[in-house]
């Protein structure tokens, strides 16, 4: 028997912000909200689908330094180039954390400075039920 991630929780100043943010950028839906926690998933699946959710939960503690954590998202309909544009204007912005220039990959925030990476490979979106 083994267990299985069905939940990332992030803490954050503002859970709606960051949570309509995380659906753009996925093309996830809200599935719960609750004591000002926010959850998101995959369209149709709720939590404990087999993709993870995000739950984006109230925390007056600021962001310090590099996340030890990060979450890597990749294109799954258009190029590397046009989906930057697109998480750009969604809100993302492009940060230094020491990159040497040569990587395939974009290092980019949200809106609270939560770093992800935006990889060159196109992958198939999965369908939800």
């Amino acid at each position: 028997m083994a267990c299985r991630i069905t939940d990332f929780v992030i803490d954050c100043a503002d859970p709606r912000l960051l949570a309509d943010f995380w659906c753009e950028v996925l093309g996830y839906v809200e599935i719960d909200q609750e004591d000002g926690y926010v959850e998101i998933g995959p369209p149709g699946t709720g939590s404990g689908g087999p993709q993870p959710t995000l739950v984006f939960g109230p925390s007056a503690e600021p962001k310090r330094e590099k996340l030890r954590l990060h979450l890597d998202v990749s294109p799954t309909d258009r190029d590397q180039d046009a989906e930057l544009q697109r998480l750009l204007d969604a809100g993302a912005r492009k940060i230094d954390i020491g990159q040497t220039g040569a990587e395939t990959w974009h290092v980019l925030a949200d809106p609270e400075g939560n770093e992800f990476c935006l990889l060159r490979r196109r992958v198939e979106a999965v369908q939800s039920n």
